[in-house]
């Protein structure tokens, strides 16, 4: 018998809570994004002053929106899944082995290229045979080191999956024995589903 979605999404929500929060930054240094969000930025502590160069920023800026959860159901006939679940990259062998034991098959991994963010996410999709449920679940790696494990220990038939999204978006699935180029020329040195390639 299969779990329901809300076990299943228990599951996740405990695999989520264990992930290794990143490093705290050393006191004093630059917090990464804060810039970006509206916070403070290096050089400005002046700012306001009088005699300053640079104006005071507006007290209405906007807060950063709230990060969504790791772990949500959501409604199948807007999102076209049941289940949508965020993981760390070093996450993604037990996201998959949740899925197995749960009866999920694999239906595909596919890439996404947030430029912006400077991140890459590898979205990898399963479907219920019995269900149907299906389940999303996506993991974001550094858009300079795209790198993640292979599920190929769990889910043999993400071999094509897994070649397929390293020709497209240069992402590399760690332990994968064959990730040369198949789609692509064997000689491509470029990968034509990121936002900056240029034919």
């Amino acid at each position: 018998m299969s779990p329901t979605l809300e076990q299943l999404a228990e599951q996740y929500t405990q695999l989520a809570a264990a992930r290794v929060a990143p490093a705290p930054a050393p006191a004093g240094a630059p917090v990464a994004g804060l810039a970006e969000a509206g916070g403070p930025v290096a050089g400005r502590a002046e700012a306001g002053r009088p005699g300053s160069p640079t104006p005071a920023a507006p007290a209405t800026a906007a807060a950063p929106a709230a990060p969504k959860p790791p772990v949500q159901i959501v409604d199948p006939a807007l999102k076209g899944y049941h289940l949508d679940v965020t993981v760390g990259p070093e996450q993604v062998v037990a996201a998959a082995e949740i899925a197995d034991r749960a009866g999920f098959g694999l239906d595909t991994i596919t890439g996404v290229d947030w430029i912006a963010q400077n991140e890459m996410e590898v979205v990898y999709d399963y479907f219920h045979p019995t269900g149907p449920v299906r389940l999303v679940v996506r993991a974001r790696v550094p858009r300079a080191t795209p790198e993640l494990p292979t599920i190929l220990q769990v889910f043999p038939g993400a071999n094509w999956h897994e070649r397929e999204t390293h020709d497209f978006f240069g992402i590399k699935f760690t332990g994968h024995p064959n990730l040369k180029p198949f789609l692509l020329p064997e000689d491509a040195d470029f990968h034509p589903l990121r936002k900056d390639y240029k034919p």
